[in-house]
């Protein structure tokens, strides 16, 4: 198994916390974001990591020298596109089954050990909740996800995806091509999951959702969202 953590944005949203470093390297009680995703992929056996970089790319150089397995992928648009374009740059890479990150976003231990053991081509860990409009939000149909985006209204939302998936090897060809018809499209803003609603809509693959069900996740956008992690985060992620 592979994976594949965007890494690319400045995270500006944070001001002075991102001046110096790109966002995945803030720690939470002494623990890098990033670290806490490489020692989570690590336990699980998963050693082929990519990770796309922009911001301030030599300072993940740095942090990443002497750990194994990691492809540094430098994503030099990242200022002109979304996330949908460091994916772009770094989805050749990919040729197994594969996790998919934001280098921003942490979860329990037990959210990720779901996700690897859930049957389905591709998994999707949904927080089931009231979301605001920064949410990524899903409607979902007898456990399954059906429309993934922002724009959806809250009204019609069951929940927020957390930002973290599971996708099988037989995906990768289409949603590659899901990815290139986004960009083709000039769509240069959109999220990764502008290519997934490409691939659900062609109704070929299973999209299930596990439900995080109350367990800690945390996207880190805000300064609120750094405080309220370091509030919540489970002490067993900080044990790495």
């Amino acid at each position: 198994m592979q994976a594949i953590i965007m890494a690319a944005g400045r995270g500006s949203r944070l001001g002075s916390m991102t001046e110096a470093q790109p966002k995945c390297l803030l720690e939470i009680h002494g623990k890098k974001l990033l670290d806490i995703n490489l020692a989570i992929l690590h336990k699980y056996g998963i050693w082929d990591i990519t990770i796309v970089t922009g911001y301030q790319d030599e300072k993940l150089t740095e942090a990443t020298r002497k750990v194994p397995g990691i492809h540094l992928v430098y994503n030099p648009f990242y200022e002109l596109t979304n996330v949908i374009g460091s994916y772009y740059m770094g989805m050749e890479r990919l040729h197994d089954d594969f996790v998919y990150l934001h280098a921003d976003t942490i979860c329990d231990i037990a959210i990720f050990d779901e996700l690897l053991r859930a049957e389905g081509d591709v998994i999707l860990p949904v927080d089931r909740k009231f979301c605001d409009e920064e949410a990524m939000k899903v409607r979902i149909e007898k456990d399954k996800i059906v429309e993934i985006t922002k724009q959806m209204s809250a009204e019609e939302a069951d929940g927020e995806f957390i930002g973290i998936c599971k996708i099988k090897q037989n995906v990768i060809h289409d949603l590659n091509a899901a990815t290139v018809d986004v960009l083709r499209d000039k769509h240069f803003s959109a999220y990764f999951e502008g290519a997934l609603q490409k691939v659900i809509d062609r109704k070929k693959y299973d999209f299930k959702i596990i439900d995080t069900n109350g367990r800690f996740w945390g996207e880190i956008d805000f300064p609120e969202d750094y405080e309220k992690a370091a509030r919540n985060i489970s002490p067993e992620l900080l044990e790495f």
